[in-house]
């Protein structure tokens, strides 16, 4: 079985992540806070080990090939931050068990991330794919490696 391409693993890897923020509003909505703190648990997961596999391979990759520190990695790196932050902010709205926090902490960061993976998905990925060439099984496999991790 071969691996899948980078773009392709990481935009699926998107959408698992938002169905799992849908998850932590509809328990939150629910007054299910077991529920809840098991989709938030899992959400932190999936999203941090996201952002480090982006952050730890897949940008300095691009960088190195495009000679571009401070250009559209530098954007996502600052976005990610921000979504660290509504993390923590739903963290603390699920330990409250604050359906009103969750809700718009969680509509927040759902605007977020939408427009970010648009980004990612459309100009970050499609670019990073085309400078790595020859390359790019390999980046997947580091990629996805990192992921998983």
């Amino acid at each position: 079985m071969s691996t899948p391409r980078f773009d392709q693993f990481l935009t699926a890897d998107h959408r698992a992540c938002d169905a799992l923020l849908g998850e932590l509003r509809s328990a939150a909505r629910a007054g299910d806070w077991t529920a809840a703190r098991a989709a938030l648990a899992s959400l932190q997961h999936d999203v941090l080990a996201h952002f480090a596999a982006e952050e730890e391979i897949l940008f300095p990759a691009f960088e190195t090939r495009t000679g571009m520190s401070c250009g559209p990695t530098r954007v996502m790196r600052m976005e990610h931050e921000e979504a660290r932050a509504l993390l923590q902010d739903l963290a603390d709205a699920v330990a409250d068990s604050d359906a009103d926090g969750v809700r718009g902490h969680g509509e927040t960061l759902l605007i977020l991330l939408q427009q970010h993976n648009m980004k990612e998905e459309n100009i970050l990925y499609p670019t990073a794919l085309n400078v790595a060439q020859n390359d790019a099984p390999a980046l997947s496999e580091q990629i996805i490696a990192r992921r998983q991790a």
